[in-house]
């Protein structure tokens, strides 16, 4: 068959190129791995307010992508067409979270792979890509981070509040520090010893020591 024989193929072999059974099965299958991601992606999330539309866009994404491998690969003239039109398309929704970028990579390279046949492998790899996110995302350490903010009077309160901060937390590290005239803030990473919090009281006791705030924090210092 010569390049100018595939132009002039006609429109109803191109529809019969793939079976309605193979259209169910990969089409059902791809809700299926999707449906399975936004389970893994709805365990796994760790940001500050969840969307559900992100993850509903994990299944279309699936199911879109499987689709288009489909047709691609029944029609060497639409896989042209294909490229041409993908190309001009430009995404434009900002990812907040890094981990964001592999679950969408997944759902992609899940629909590819389930619309070129190898089922054993998409389903295989989803679930050891599954557990292994289940496993390493939902790992937390053993001291969670705390930011503590100090404000003290002067130099004298300072050196006072962080040594009575030392003694009473496993690890202190001063993240920021700025003066003014009369007013000294301190931003310090501390890890604590037991899960009580009354140290922040006495803290705040200490002569000099305008205020005192403990904040948690998932470890992604912004200074």
């Amino acid at each position: 068959m010569t390049f100018s024989d595939i132009f002039k193929s006609s429109f109803l072999e191109n529809v019969t190129a793939v079976s309605p059974l193979d259209m169910v099965l990969t089409i059902t299958l791809a809700f299926g791995t999707g449906l399975f991601i936004f389970f893994v992606y709805k365990k796994t999330y760790q940001g500050v307010m969840y969307s559900s539309s992100f993850g509903v866009t994990l299944i279309a994404l699936t199911m879109i992508t499987a689709q288009v491998i489909l047709a691609v690969t029944s029609n060497v003239v639409l896989s042209l067409g294909m490229v041409g039109a993908l190309s001009i398309v430009r995404f434009r929704t900002a990812i907040k979270e890094p981990l964001d970028i592999a679950f969408l990579f997944w759902s992609i390279a899940a629909g590819i792979i389930l619309a070129a046949g190898m089922i054993p492998l998409a389903v295989i790899g989803s679930v050891v890509i599954g557990l292994i996110l289940l496993l390493f995302v939902n790992k937390k350490p053993h001291r969670n981070p705390y930011i503590v903010v100090l404000s003290c009077a002067d130099h004298g309160a300072e050196t006072q509040a962080m040594q009575y901060l030392t003694q009473q937390t496993q690890r202190c590290v001063v993240k920021s520090k700025s003066v003014q005239p009369g007013h000294i803030e301190i931003n310090a990473e501390v890890r604590l010893r037991e899960e009580n919090t009354d140290f922040v009281n006495t803290l705040c006791g200490i002569e000099g020591v305008n205020s005192a705030v403990l904040v948690s924090y998932n470890g992604d210092y912004m200074g």
